[in-house]
């Protein structure tokens, strides 16, 4: 039974080189479609949506499904995966969160290949209004596709909270959130790159294939003018992961495509941290997403010059002396 961390790849790390391959592209500056208002259902069904019927599981997808929930259970039965936030085990200063969302916030985890540690990065987020989709694999029954569509909803409202920044699920889509098995994850990856201006097939090869012990990964990609500023995003989630692996995923895959690229193994309580200890967001992990997009920081600048503000909106948001 597996007992080690888990394992993730997360932000693109190579923007740069996704930029330039997506540079005659334009910038997603489009508007917020309105939303319809819901029409009343007509009395003998003949207008209701067809039920959605899974596919037969392949063997692989099955053993893969055996497989994460035998880490969930072991990680739970070390006391991992906690979804108390933390609390006064888990103390933490404003030096602390300082230098925490530095980790973070300005280096990349990995390179543009998913194939080694990434390095030192400028500062970047969104400027433009975040609109996610979920897409689902033909394989997602109805039920999980009912609870997992709820919980991306929730989740960006809290992010849009938390951020100030506009987050939310309408159209048309610029982040693409795929939760499919191993079976039709490469239809659902086509089908993100007709949903999403400035995202190619070939922009997604990278997620096309997941190591077996990589339960979700997230790209983020720049295709303006300003290759600090996110543009489009697809998060790539395993359905073979048991619920709170699933929901751990949503949690830390979409905040990290909001520009929280990197993971510390000095975070605490923090989900941006390969130890496994916190699933789901945590309390300091809000102040680094309000870190990220206070009006102080702009895209594109360095840890250097970005320090003595850091330092300054860390005790602001924790109380501490000035």
């Amino acid at each position: 039974m597996p007992t080690g961390p888990r394992k993730r790849l997360r932000q693109w790390g190579g923007i740069l080189a996704v930029c330039t391959v997506l540079s005659a592209c334009d910038a997603m500056q489009v508007p917020i479609e309105q939303t319809l208002k819901p029409q009343a259902r007509p009395d003998d069904g003949s207008e209701l949506p067809p039920p959605v019927v899974a596919k037969p599981t392949s063997q692989e997808s099955a053993q893969l499904r055996s497989y994460l929930n035998q880490v969930q259970v072991a990680q739970l039965s070390q006391g991992l995966l906690r979804t108390d936030g933390g609390g006064q085990d888990t103390p933490f200063s404003p030096d602390m969160l300082a230098r925490n969302f530095e980790q973070i916030a300005f280096y990349n985890e990995y390179d543009s290949n998913f194939s080694g540690r990434g390095g030192k990065s400028p500062l970047r987020r969104w400027v433009s209004p975040v609109r996610m989709e979920v897409i689902f694999g033909d394989g997602v029954p109805r039920s999980q596709r009912n609870s997992d569509g709820a919980a991306v909803r929730s989740y960006a409202g809290r992010l849009a909270r938390v951020t100030g920044h506009p987050v939310g699920t309408s159209n048309p889509p610029n982040f693409i959130v795929i939760i499919a098995s191993e079976d039709d994850r490469a239809a659902a990856l086509s089908a993100a790159a007709q949903r999403v201006r400035g995202i190619s097939p070939e922009s997604l090869t990278a997620l096309q294939e997941m190591r077996r012990d990589t339960y979700c990964v997230v790209a983020a990609f720049a295709a303006g003018d300003n290759a600090n500023v996110y543009t489009a995003a697809v998060a790539v989630i395993r359905a073979e992961n048991p619920d709170l692996l699933r929901l751990s995923c949503i949690h830390e895959e979409l905040a990290q495509g909001m520009g929280l690229a990197n993971d510390s193994p000095s975070a605490r309580p923090s989900i941006f941290n390969d130890d496994d200890e916190f699933a789901l967001l945590t309390r300091h992990d809000e102040l680094l997403l309000q870190m990220l997009y206070d009006d102080r920081l702009q895209p594109g600048m360095s840890a250097e010059r970005a320090a003595p503000i850091t330092r300054i909106i860390a005790r602001e948001l924790t109380g501490g002396p000035l």
